[in-house]
């Protein structure tokens, strides 16, 4: 699969180091292809660097994970994204006064050409997206949006990273309830100290 990857911090790093082993092509879209955060990443196998708008037009799924703020500046940098898959990894953290969208997902439905947009790898860390294994037993993920086609892509890249599966919360009316859920695992892991090294597990009987 041909994948943009649009910031390379944290969790942006961490896809692409995930997907690149499992033969993905990767496409990391920086504003400077000679000097960005993340350079390391070029050494891997499968993985080059390039202007945005060129990452975005070579690939068939783009990935956003810049810092929530960046959302518009970001998506306005796409260039043409018909037919494009669109994954966002983000979470408003702190919302702006002025914001009146309820969650990143909102603004990149609304200033892109592509509705397969979908809302997934935003619920945990990037140490989990780097390792999704506690022992005998491998964390779940969950996504959010309209587009069918856009689930089962990200469940198939979920499943590439060595999650045990990736559930379905709800359509487009979900998205904001998904940055909620983030935020629970961010309360957990920071504000009540229990450290990034959790995760979440659906159990069923």
């Amino acid at each position: 699969m041909k994948i943009a990857i649009i910031g390379t911090g944290n969790v942006g790093g961490a896809l692409a180091m995930g997907w690149s082993k499992k033969g993905h092509q990767i496409f990391l879209g920086v504003r400077n292809p000679e000097n960005f955060k993340g350079k390391e990443l070029l050494s891997l196998p499968n993985i080059t660097a390039c202007a945005i708008e060129v990452a975005v037009k070579q690939s068939d799924v783009v990935v956003i994970s810049t810092p929530a703020k960046e959302t518009l500046n970001v998506v306005k940098s796409l260039g043409d994204t018909t037919g494009k898959i669109i994954i966002d990894t983000m979470n408003m953290v702190q919302k702006e006064p002025s914001n009146l969208h309820s969650s990143t997902t909102e603004i990149i439905l609304k200033h892109t050409q592509s509705k397969d947009v979908v809302k997934c790898f935003n619920t945990t860390g990037a140490n989990n997206l780097l390792n999704p294994k506690y022992g005998d037993t491998n964390l779940d993920l969950f996504m959010a949006g309209d587009s069918r086609s856009g689930k089962e892509i990200a469940k198939q890249l979920t499943l590439d990273l060595g999650f045990a599966d990736c559930y379905d919360v709800g359509g487009n009316d979900k998205f904001a309830l998904m940055e909620e859920f983030a935020f629970f695992w961010i309360n957990l892991a920071m504000f009540q100290k229990l450290g990034r090294e959790i995760g979440f597990k659906l159990l069923k009987r």
